[in-house]
């Protein structure tokens, strides 16, 4: 089990681990990609209203695709609410956190970890939303990886925006709703 007290700290913010990981080409595909993303108003009030710090820590690679289309989702989630605190870790550079982080036995990225605010391990997640598996099962026996060369379609990107959106929106609930974390608080 990882020990996210000594971990988290050493993890790199959206941009730092972009300027430290990603080519100039990778760091061109996921400002793409970023840019493409709108948060709805009702997400933004809904993130305005979360009360729980929520740590979350991102299994990336600035090379992958999966990544490409999903982590500037997570960047845009943690700039509309600031008790979302979202750092990354690079597959290939932290083969600890890599080991621990596997995914029907292989190393798959996106990997998200929810954290709580004294970086308790809440949840995980990934490496792609239901919406973008689904979207997938369409395509199937086309490309296995996607390259981030394309955008996604407005509907495809939105279903897996409000997909990742759905999680921290859960995670925020169970914070929320912890008894530990509810006796801690007072509330």
């Amino acid at each position: 089990m990882l020990d996210w007290n000594s971990l988290y700290s050493n993890g790199l913010e959206y941009a730092d681990f972009l300027e430290r990981h990603g080519t100039p080409e990778h760091r061109r595909r996921w400002a793409d990609l970023h840019a493409a993303i709108a948060l709805t108003e009702p997400q933004r009030e809904l993130l305005g209203r979360f009360t729980r710090e929520m740590h979350v820590a991102c299994l990336a690679g600035a090379w992958c695709g999966d990544c490409v289309y999903q982590c500037p989702i997570l960047d845009h989630i943690a700039q509309a609410c600031p008790r979302v605190k979202v750092r990354y870790w690079d597959r290939d550079a932290a083969p600890l956190v890599a080991s621990e982080l596997k995914v029907c036995g292989g190393s798959r990225v996106p990997i998200v970890v929810f954290l709580s605010e004294d970086l308790q391990e809440v949840s995980r997640y990934g490496d792609r939303t239901l919406a973008r598996y689904r979207q997938m099962m369409e395509q199937m026996f086309g490309a296995s990886c996607p390259t981030g060369l394309v955008l996604p379609s407005g509907e495809d990107l939105a279903a897996v925006v409000q997909d990742w959106f759905d999680e921290f929106e859960r995670v925020q609930w169970l914070l929320r709703t912890s008894p530990r974390l509810r006796q801690l608080h007072g509330d």
